[in-house]
């Protein structure tokens, strides 16, 4: 076999191939097998019929189609690997000649991973938010955990903001009750805004027994979207108390013997949260950067499957969980059809950059993932898509999807690489250490770069 590769752009190639035809016995001897097992010829058994009759009966021009298809492949295989090729997805192939017994050439046209050089990083500079947790986040943090002990005793006097009401509910349309627009019992607590807009005015002031009448826009059922007359009465008025802020409470809520102790685990609490947070926003912002720094061709095809894929993804999978469709979701976020291809045109593009970049990095600084560093990357993908570890690897080891999982991993490692390497200091312009996030760094970086190259199907981008 002999090959030829022909480059038509930086991420697109042409391989002319030529096979000598006692190269293809193997597919015609497989070709007339195989058609030996479908065919019946009289006066011959089953898979005994001899080639001469079956090129009689059903024409060479058959056999040779079979062989020819079962051949490309391998040969096709063989072409890329003689030509060192990172190619992307399904090639495109063209037979220019077959001659019976002599030869068989074909062309193959397809994507490749293009040749990236990689920028000179260590002069990145990104700012990042300060870490700060005031005297206010603290008592916040307390208050929202007091809030969870709080008890509700049944009151009689008028609705007010913070009580919680038991409500019967009736929405009519047109005049018309809704057959979905009817509930009973529904206990809300005002001023939580958790139920109708509007729904807050229409309960405050009134008792148990009370009823009111406002209009509102539905937010769900079938009827979404349209203002509806809604009728609401009280049942049972309810006031909650919060337990006193006091050592007692510290004891009931938590570990601590003491307020003040609380307080100071509080206030730890929010500051690795925000130490966290900081940490992931400056990877996202080196990120930003390094896809700035470089100079990454796309393939045409690959970034319209990447569109696709994210359009499907969202109409048929995200919105279908919410129950809209794709221009109910415009209306509300407010754009446009065209807005809304140019971002994802712009998102899918920032996918692929960052993994074709990244994947150079793993390959140029040769960076491996151990098992310890895998794992952890697995069990926090199986926290986030509310599955068991066991469950989640499963699944991974059953859709071939490991592969993936290291890929993300790796990349995650390359980001880590770059951002050690940058400059990042706060808004108060103090240089930011982020050795004490060391541990977690890799796994946080393969989220950033997962977040950031979400939905780019590695399964089409095949060797």
């Amino acid at each position: 076999m002999k090959s030829a590769v022909e480059t038509l752009n930086p991420t697109r190639v042409r391989l002319s191939i030529e096979v000598p035809f006692e190269e293809l016995k193997d597919s015609l001897d497989a070709a007339y097998k195989k058609i030996n097992q479908q065919v019946t010829v009289k006066g011959f058994r089953k898979g005994k019929i001899p080639n001469r009759v079956i090129d009689q009966r059903f024409g060479r021009g058959a056999v040779l189609e079979e062989a020819v298809n079962d051949a490309l492949p391998k040969f096709y295989t063989e072409a890329v690997n003689e030509g060192e090729l990172n190619v992307l997805g399904q090639p495109e192939v063209d037979i220019t000649e077959l001659k019976d017994g002599e030869l068989l050439s074909f062309t193959a046209e397809v994507d490749i991973r293009p040749e990236i050089e990689i920028p000179d990083y260590s002069g990145i500079e990104v700012e990042v938010d300060a870490v700060t947790v005031s005297d206010e986040d603290v008592d916040k943090a307390v208050e929202e955990l007091r809030g969870r002990f709080a008890s509700t005793n049944p009151v009689e006097r008028a609705a007010e903001d913070g009580d919680v009401v038991t409500l019967d509910l009736e929405a009519k349309v047109e005049g018309e009750i809704l057959e979905d627009g009817v509930a009973e019992g529904v206990s809300y607590t005002i001023g939580s805004g958790e139920l109708l807009e509007g729904i807050d005015e229409a309960v405050k002031g009134l008792e148990a027994g009370g009823e009111a009448t406002f209009t509102s826009e539905l937010k769900g059922g079938s009827a979404e979207g349209k203002p509806a007359e809604v009728t609401v009465k009280v049942s049972a008025v309810a006031a909650r108390e919060l337990p006193a802020l006091d050592d007692d409470f510290a004891q009931l809520a938590s570990e601590f013997d003491t307020l003040e102790e609380l307080r100071a685990d509080s206030r730890k609490r929010l500051e690795n949260m925000k130490q966290y947070d900081q940490a992931t926003q400056a990877q996202e912002r080196v990120l930003e950067e390094l896809l700035k720094l470089a100079e990454v061709p796309i393939p045409e095809k690959l970034l319209e499957d990447e569109i696709n894929t994210r359009k499907h993804n969202l109409e048929h999978h995200q919105l279908g969980q919410m129950g809209i469709d794709l221009p109910k979701y415009l209306e509300i976020q407010g754009k446009t059809e065209d807005e809304f291809t140019a971002e994802t045109k712009e998102q899918a593009e920032k996918g692929i950059k960052t993994q074709f970049i990244l994947d150079e990095l793993v390959n140029k600084e040769k960076l491996n993932v151990n098992q310890e560093e895998l794992t952890e990357h697995l069990m926090r993908r199986a926290a986030s898509s509310g599955m068991s570890p066991d469950q989640f690897a499963q699944a991974v080891v059953e859709g071939g999807q490991v592969p993936m999982l290291v890929g993300e991993v790796a990349r995650g490692k390359a980001l880590a690489a770059v951002v050690e390497a940058a400059t990042v200091k706060d808004t108060n312009g103090e240089v930011v250490d982020l050795s004490d996030e060391e541990e977690d760094e890799t796994t946080e970086s393969a989220e950033t770069v997962e977040a950031a190259s979400e939905d780019v199907a590695e399964e089409k981008t095949e060797a």
